[in-house]
């Protein structure tokens, strides 16, 4: 299993997270709003785009918080149907989360997704 995030798997640009969290559906976890969006065109895999804003933390946490989710969504990445855009926004408690809270939160996602 790779050990990286390919940049195919996330959102780069101002306008694809913009597009995302501006006709995606939104859904809330303990931690994390969640904008979800298809694809347009072919469906590839999954992608991810992580927004932290100063009222988590200073850079040490915003940067740990989205060190975080983007390793707990390449682990369970194969989870995720394919052909959406994913934008998560962390709300103010995100900064004392713990990787395998993350992870529980996005397998409670993938579920609620695919189901």
């Amino acid at each position: 299993m790779a050990e990286t995030l390919p940049r195919r798997e996330r959102l780069r640009k101002r306008g694809q997270f913009k597009a995302v969290q501006g006709r995606g559906k939104k859904l809330h976890t303990a931690h994390f709003l969640v904008f979800i969006l298809p694809q347009t065109g072919t469906p590839a895999s999954a992608r991810l785009g992580i927004t932290v804003s100063k009222k988590v933390g200073g850079a040490v946490v915003r940067n740990r918080v989205k060190r975080l989710v983007r390793e707990a969504f390449r682990r369970l990445k194969a989870l995720f149907p394919k052909g959406l855009d994913l934008v998560f926004v962390a709300k103010h408690t995100a900064g004392k989360s713990e990787l395998a809270e993350v992870s529980r939160e996005l397998e409670r996602l993938c579920r609620k997704l695919s189901g």
